[in-house]
């Protein structure tokens, strides 16, 4: 069987799309019979019958909608390695992987990334949830090129741009409890209830303590917005971030049992990169972008639900030091879960 090219595939598929060989030649610009004679050799190539003639209408035969299928693939391909190309030549990104992690409020975060990607239509947004510790791993195994979630501002490798904070308190549903608590339980008598807790997505970074519960039962889900869920309905309890809870603690769903046994938190949520890769045009602008709206985003997270010091009861410590001796002998190093 002879080769078939490029131009016999992009005559069948305009024939089959315009439904006639002179719609199909309108739309190529290219003559009638060039079309015809085109989509002939194609059919001889392949030994196959592609289309019906005999209608008003042309048609795909059975072997030819099969077929088509997998041309239009090819095609599509073939358009995409072609915008890749036009996006090289004039040195832009054709792609930028975005991750976003569990700290996140989503629809500001989401809105704020849409409003820059509409004024990019050659660049795709590849974007990705991950939790815990996997989108630091993600961006240091080099399969992300920004990530907004906390970091550890230590680390010399990274830069980064502060968005907002993001207090998390450890909650519990009265449904779930068969004896009133004290204002503040402590770690033993929060042993007999299920936690919930976030499993962590990073495949091989070191495990941290987040305030698991020692022997107690864990309920592990894969996103905050699950946890919530599992929380209100007393399937267990948990540490929430209080964006997401803000109306749930006013009207009493929710009540927190944050104290000096179990502390609620203050997590920096961040826009963070790589220092040692460069950034193409498209991520230098995406940057400047995240730099320029960061003020409303605290704005708008304030004006819903209050910094770390408004969150109840004592002021929150920071997760990775619990603050008495009894919550760090609590704590447990888990390498899956997080009580997050």
């Amino acid at each position: 069987m002879s080769e078939f090219t490029l131009h016999d595939l992009q005559c069948f598929d305009a024939v089959v799309r315009a439904g006639g060989f002179q719609a199909a030649a309108t739309q190529l610009h290219r003559s009638h019979p060039a079309v015809f004679a085109a989509v002939a050799k194609l059919e001889r190539q392949l030994g196959l019958v592609l289309l019906d003639r005999g209608g008003y209408r042309v048609q795909p035969t059975e072997a030819g909608r099969s077929f088509h299928a997998r041309a239009q693939s090819l095609l599509r391909e073939l358009e995409g390695l072609r915008g890749h190309a036009r996006q090289l030549a004039v040195g832009e990104e054709s792609e930028l992987r975005v991750v976003i992690g569990d700290l996140c409020p989503r629809p500001q975060v989401l809105a704020m990334l849409a409003r820059f990607f509409a004024c990019c239509p050659g660049t795709r947004l590849a974007l990705y949830f991950e939790a815990v510790a996997g989108p630091a791993e993600r961006l240091f195994d080099g399969e992300a090129d920004l990530i907004l979630h906390g970091i550890d501002k230590r680390d010399p490798r990274l830069e980064w741009i502060d968005l907002c904070k993001v207090p998390f308190v450890p909650v519990v549903a009265p449904a779930l409890l068969a004896e009133p608590l004290p204002r503040a339980p402590g770690p033993e008598r929060m042993r007999a209830y299920t936690q919930c807790v976030m499993r962590d997505t990073a495949r091989h970074t070191p495990p941290k303590d987040h305030f698991l519960i020692e022997g107690a039962h864990q309920c592990t889900v894969a996103d905050q917005l699950m946890k919530k869920e599992v929380i209100l309905l007393g399937l267990g309890w948990g540490h929430m971030p209080r964006f997401l809870i803000e109306e749930e603690l006013r009207d009493g769903r929710l009540r927190s049992i944050a104290g000096r046994h179990l502390p609620g938190s203050v997590e920096e949520l961040v826009a963070a990169r790589r220092r040692d890769r460069s950034p193409g045009p498209v991520a230098s602008r995406l940057w400047a972008h995240i730099e320029a709206e960061a003020p409303a985003l605290r704005r708008a997270l304030a004006g819903g639900n209050g910094e770390a010091a408004s969150a109840p009861g004592p002021s929150p410590t920071p997760r990775r030091s619990p603050s008495s001796p009894s919550a760090r002998r609590a704590a447990t190093r888990a390498r899956s879960p997080s009580a997050r």
